[in-house]
């Protein structure tokens, strides 16, 4: 059933890692104490499925900081 919820859900986002974060982020936000965490999962990823938090967008990439030259001092 899960596969199935995970697949349609992919359909919306496909990039996989920001599906898992978007889910991961909501299920964080709405999840009830009383309930299992695996029903909040699947109740995640059926309202992404129909199309609710499908509004994400990657984050910029900041390239990484310039790494200088090795200094190398012969040895004594």
């Amino acid at each position: 059933m899960r596969s199935e919820l995970v697949y349609s859900a992919g359909l919306k986002i496909e990039n996989r890692f920001l599906l898992a974060t978007t889910v991961m982020q909501a299920v964080r936000k709405l999840h009830v104490t009383s309930t299992r965490t695996e029903d909040t999962a699947n109740n995640v990823f059926a309202e992404v499925a129909r199309g609710r938090y499908s509004d994400v967008e990657l984050p910029e990439i900041v390239p990484p900081p310039v790494i200088d030259a090795l200094m190398i001092s012969p040895a004594a």
